[in-house]
């Protein structure tokens, strides 16, 4: 297949997951009014699920079909980085001060959340021999699965020991208004996971045809493109003046990817996943470990200038985690 007729098909699949992640937010937003469920919590658990709907179906089919565990692994921790840079984008389009003066400080248990789920994947990927398993699965497996249960509970308890009650005259949606955002819902995230399950595929030939390595593809363009729900979402967010939402859903987007490790090693056959991955996977752990830290300096912080008039030091920090983990990953990416 030529390359122009790959570029083309990953355009469509872009093209497919961006708009079907736009539909998602609008149909969150409106389920959260009519459930009264905070804007945090929403972006955290429903949207943060169902737009990692691509990574998890990109995964199982890099495991299943292709078998290139690389491509499941770079893409799962690639999203993560790429979810925690788009921050700098949020911060640069905040026009009178930085996102972390106004952001929640709730968010900062799913940001420790993600810190601990992603030092086991590095301490998995740097140990692979030490890794205990059970059948084919490492243990490191199961630990993710309640880590992120826990995460999703305690945010949950968290947010609502927070929130103020709502007006007793506020007046609640009709059902049938909600039965039609659910099933808009539904729809997009169908639209979702059929694109995702094609995206391997392709992102396997372009590695092939471009001479470039399945580690690479997968932390960098198939990161890329799975997260355009994220970046939709998130856009969208904000354009509802929805801050708290769009950061939820970036942050929860990371707890769900570092688990869609877990499922991806169920569905992996041949032994545990990360130990059959590129170590070099680990340096993308440990930046993501890094800007998940960075974040939360900024919301303990909350600083107020920025660097030439364009995003807080929090965001030149993870600008440049990131832009130092991709040069590592394209010199060492192996195969």
């Amino acid at each position: 297949m030529s390359l122009t007729v790959l570029v083309l098909q990953f355009l469509l699949c872009a093209v497919l997951i961006a708009g079907a992640g736009y539909v998602l937010c609008q149909s969150a937003d409106q389920i959260a009014k009519a459930t009264r469920l905070t804007g945090g919590w929403m972006g955290l658990a429903l949207l943060a699920t169902v737009t990692s709907l691509p990574e998890l179906a990109s995964g199982i089919s890099a495991v299943t079909v292709i078998d290139a565990p690389n491509l499941a692994v770079g893409n799962a921790l690639g999203a993560c980085v790429f979810n925690l840079v788009f921050l700098v984008v949020i911060d640069a389009l905040q026009p009178h001060q930085p996102i972390y003066r106004r952001a929640s400080a709730a968010h900062l248990l799913s940001a420790a959340f993600g810190v601990v789920m992603l030092g086991f994947v590095a301490m998995s990927l740097l140990l692979p021999a030490a890794t205990p398993a059970m059948l084919h699965l490492g243990l490191y497996s199961p630990v993710l699965l309640v880590l992120y249960l826990l995460a999703l509970r305690s945010v949950f308890a968290h947010e609502q020991s927070l929130r103020t009650p709502p007006e007793p005259d506020s007046a609640a949606a009709p059902p049938q208004q909600l039965r039609r955002q659910w099933r808009r819902f539904g729809l997009a995230a169908l639209v979702v996971l059929a694109a995702g399950s094609w995206l391997p595929a392709i992102a396997d030939q372009l590695a092939q045809a471009m001479g470039w390595s399945r580690s690479f593809v997968g932390t960098l363009f198939m990161a890329l493109v799975t997260t355009l729900p994220e970046i939709a979402v998130t856009l969208s967010a904000l354009r509802l003046r929805a801050l708290d939402m769009a950061i939820g859903n970036l942050l929860g987007s990371n707890l769900f990817n570092v688990t869609i490790l877990a499922i991806d090693d169920l569905f992996y056959t041949r032994g545990p996943l990360l130990a059959d991955a590129a170590p070099v996977h680990a340096g993308t752990a440990v930046a993501a470990v890094v800007m998940s830290g960075l974040v939360m300096i900024g919301l303990v912080m909350r600083p107020q200038g920025r660097v030439l008039r364009f995003a807080s030091w929090v965001s030149v920090g993870l600008l440049a985690t990131y832009l130092l983990n991709a040069v590592l990953v394209f010199l060492h990416g192996g195969a």
